[in-house]
Order: structure tokens, then sequence, then C-alpha cells
């Protein structure tokens, strides 16, 4: 289990180096911001991991959204909504809404093998 709990940690890094974007110093250091919570951060600060989790949320719902519009259109009689669009969007929300739900999975179960070491 610990492999997994590696791999999702190695990936969370990842994402958050992509979100600092090509000036982000190297190593996964602790920014001395982030040990202080009422300290003042700086203007351009990435978001954190809450922030991040929010926006692919956030994501999936508009995607969802989109589809269901695209759908309801589809079924009114709309000529701007043929059933190509209509099936892609609702592929794509579909496959987001998976992919939400197996990050979920993963964060609970890293959650519970976190709780379940010995101390």
């Amino acid at each position: 289990m610990t492999d997994a709990i590696s791999s999702i940690l190695s990936q969370i890094r990842a994402h958050e180096m992509r979100m600092r974007g090509p000036d982000a110093a190297a190593g996964n250091a602790i920014a001395p911001s982030a040990l202080a919570p009422g300290a003042a951060g700086s203007a351009q600060a990435a978001p954190g991991f809450q922030q991040t989790l929010n926006n692919a949320i956030d994501s999936v719902s508009r995607a969802q959204n989109t589809s269901g519009a695209l759908q309801q259109a589809f079924e009114m009689g709309d000529p701007r909504a043929d059933l190509a669009r209509v099936m892609v969007a609702m592929q794509q929300s579909s496959v987001a809404f998976r992919a939400t739900v197996e990050v979920r999975n993963r964060l609970v179960q890293a959650y519970q093998d976190v709780m379940n070491m010995p101390v």
C-alpha cells in the first residue's frame, strides 16, 4: 500500500510543480508561507491542494451541466445541437466524473492507510 501512497504523493507533487510553472524552485521543499497559516503570502502564489481539487470538481460540474444543456437542446429540436456534439459532451462528462471518483477513492484509501499505520 505504501507504493500507492507514494504514487499519489508524487502525482500531487508533479501537478503542483506544473501549476507553479517553469520558474519554480527545484526540490520538494515546503514554502515558509505554508508553515504559518496566518502569514502573508506572495500575490502570485500557486493554488494549494484544496483550491486545485475545488477547481477540478467545478470543471466536472461544468462539463456535466454543459452535457445536460446540450442533451436538452437536442431533445427540444434545436438545430445547433447535433447528435455528435451531444454524444461527445456526454462522454466527456462521463470520463471526467469517473476520473474524479477514482481520485476520491484513492484519497480515501490513502487516508485509511495512514490512519491504520501503527504509531
